[in-house]
């Protein structure tokens, strides 16, 4: 494939960058297990913007841009302060938060993807860097806030939905379709899958409750002990 027909405009991870901002605020500003200043909730802001980013580039061994252009740490950060701002009118509308939820980890997964296909990694490899980049930033967020990592709990289907985006966007990319097209239909399938799982309650079945046959089983005690 050529790598040039995978090129990132910079508006597009600028809104994405925006979307993560957004998102990150207003679940900050939710959050009622302890109080955060407003440094605070901008700070998870930018936390959720960045973090799929950077650690994508780290894991494609390239310079991370959030670093290298200021670009993107001045979208994340007012957007962040606009979702703080935003916040006592949305607080009783959990749904915001979830579909800006389920648009971020799409947007930011086919990003991801697009850019480890730009550089010539395989298929497999840019579904894996797809995943990241787009649970990166709720794991740093969970990090900062004490909270245990979405993306490992039952029901959330964080990494599932978006490994459907990712591979959708593969598997179009390869017959062909454009990378712009592909990949918004990539980030459709991820939000509504995530959106869906809220929804009606999807889950993959928790490990305890499997019927693993090598699992131990109560002792039955006969009339010798």
């Amino acid at each position: 494939m050529d790598a040039a027909v995978f090129g990132i405009p910079l508006w597009a991870e600028l809104v994405a960058a925006g979307l993560g901002g957004l998102q990150g605020a207003l679940f900050a500003a939710g959050f009622r297990e302890r109080r955060l200043d407003v440094l605070g909730v901008v700070a998870i802001g930018i936390a959720v913007a960045l973090g799929g980013s950077l650690l994508r580039d780290l894991i494609l061994n390239q310079p991370p841009v959030v670093v290298w252009s200021s670009w993107y740490l001045l979208v994340a950060g007012l957007a962040a302060l606009v979702g703080m701002a935003a916040g006592p009118l949305v607080k009783r509308a959990g749904w915001v938060v979830t579909g800006l939820d389920a648009l971020v980890i799409g947007t930011f997964g086919v990003i991801a993807t697009t850019k480890a296909l730009s550089l010539g990694v395989g298929a497999i490899g840019a579904l894996l860097v797809g995943i990241i980049g787009a649970v990166g930033g709720s794991l740093v967020r969970d990090l900062l806030l004490g909270l245990p990592v979405s993306f490992l709990q039952i029901g959330s289907l964080f990494a599932a939905a978006a490994g459907a985006g990712a591979a959708v966007l593969i598997l179009l990319v390869t017959l062909g379709v454009g990378v712009p097209i592909a990949g918004a239909i990539a980030v459709g399938v991820t939000a509504l899958l995530r959106l869906a799982a809220v929804r009606f309650d999807w889950r993959f079945p928790e490990q305890r409750a499997l019927p693993w046959p090598w699992r131990s089983r109560p002792r039955m005690r006969g009339a010798g002990g």
